[in-house]
């Protein structure tokens, strides 16, 4: 990985945080005469102008090729876990090639007119969040055939270090690195991290890897995202429960899918789960086929709960002890609960009646190696020691 001297970034306690996306000066210099292919969504906004950055970077007279759009498209529109198809950009005309679905990896036929491929997307911290597998697919493309890979430094919404760490036979869109769930990291840091650590396939070779860090960011500073990152993560709320909450994927529990309010209510067909109710239904920009779809689901309303963010068991917990029937829970898709979990030891310890500190307890030797290997690789002040 490269940190160019004119990459690096200035820090002031005072000034205002700057994305790597706004600092055009550089980025302009990076790619002057280059052939370019962006990786970037709805979020890959420059704030203080509230422009896209493919808009910055056209009227910059950068050479932008084409447009690489993740899971939910390039506008961030589609449901997850949809086919996303290939297309032109209304507004500029420039291609928009799906890298989800089956083609979850540029091919040597579309990087073959670039010389360099940028990412710009809002990570949320969590690595079931797919967004970080398409970047570490890119990564490998770029590796294969010789393209340069840059990334544009956003700050980390969920900046935690928790939970399990994915374990080798479990590697899935939704863990293709061995990562705690709660990973801790930018997505530069992450870049580095992957290249160095040689996780890509193309091993032993790396990634031609620059990073656009950041200006006036340390972890642990709160940062609010002034895009939705997904259709299902509207607001910041959603966004510090979806760690917590995405474990109930695995299960016929609601997390809200199918209202206004995803992953921040949680509820199912039967009053003993709760006194709240809400009745998920097919919404367009939210999810037209959701869970217990035109049921009356009751539970609870997390929309005021004082949840400060990262990890917790206390909501999966209470809700299968409350189900009383293991089977009825969640055990008809018992692999995507592991595949999320990264491990099938967490689904064991629910199952074996084990308490949220004694499942934690199990998980420390493990993140505090992780821990170790994590400060090799960050770009900014890490979190205040007690």
């Amino acid at each position: 990985m490269l940190l160019a001297p004119e990459i690096q970034a200035s820090t002031s306690q005072n000034a205002p945080l700057k994305l790597g996306a706004e600092r055009m000066d550089v980025i302009t210099r990076l790619l002057k005469d280059k052939r370019v292919g962006l990786v970037v969504n709805q979020t890959s906004i420059l704030e203080k102008e509230q422009k896209h950055l493919l808009d910055a970077l056209l009227e910059n007279g950068v050479n932008v090729k084409k447009v690489f759009a993740p899971e939910h498209g390039f506008r961030g529109t589609a449901d997850a876990g949809s086919e996303i198809n290939d297309s032109r950009d209304i507004k500029t005309g420039i291609p928009i090639i799906s890298i989800y679905g089956k083609n979850k990896k540029p091919t040597a036929e579309q990087l073959e007119d670039l010389d360099v491929v940028v990412f710009d997307i809002q990570d949320v911290g969590a690595r079931f969040y797919t967004y970080i597998s398409t970047m570490h697919y890119v990564m490998e493309a770029c590796v294969e055939n010789q393209k340069e890979f840059i990334v544009l430094d956003r700050p980390n919404p969920n900046d935690f270090i928790d939970g399990p760490i994915r374990e080798e036979g479990l590697e899935s869109f939704v863990g293709v690195d061995p990562l705690p769930l709660l990973h801790g990291l930018t997505v530069g840091e992450l870049a580095w991290m992957i290249n160095d650590e040689g996780w890509l396939k193309s091993s032993p070779d790396t990634c031609n890897l620059k990073i656009v860090k950041m200006e006036n960011w340390k972890h642990g500073d709160p940062y609010w995202l002034p895009v939705k990152p997904s259709p299902n993560l509207p607001n910041d709320q959603a966004i510090r429960l979806y760690p917590s909450l995405c474990f109930f994927e695995a299960t016929n529990i609601s997390v809200g899918r199918g209202t206004y309010f995803p992953f921040q209510v949680i509820g199912y067909p039967d009053k003993k789960y709760g006194d709240f109710s809400f009745t998920p239904v097919s919404l367009k920009g939210f999810d037209t086929n959701p869970i217990q779809k035109d049921k009356e689901c009751f539970g609870i309303d997390l929309r005021e709960y004082p949840y400060q963010g990262g990890l917790t068991l206390r909501f999966f917990l209470d809700f299968y002890n409350k189900a009383g029937n293991e089977q009825a829970f969640f055990f008809a898709r018992p692999h995507w609960f592991d595949l999320l979990a990264g491990t099938k030891k967490l689904r064991y310890q629910i199952v074996r009646g084990l308490t949220e500190d004694e499942i934690r307890e199990s998980w420390q030797p493990a993140l505090d190696k992780y821990k170790v290997m994590r400060k090799k690789y960050l770009l900014y002040p890490d979190y205040p020691t007690k």
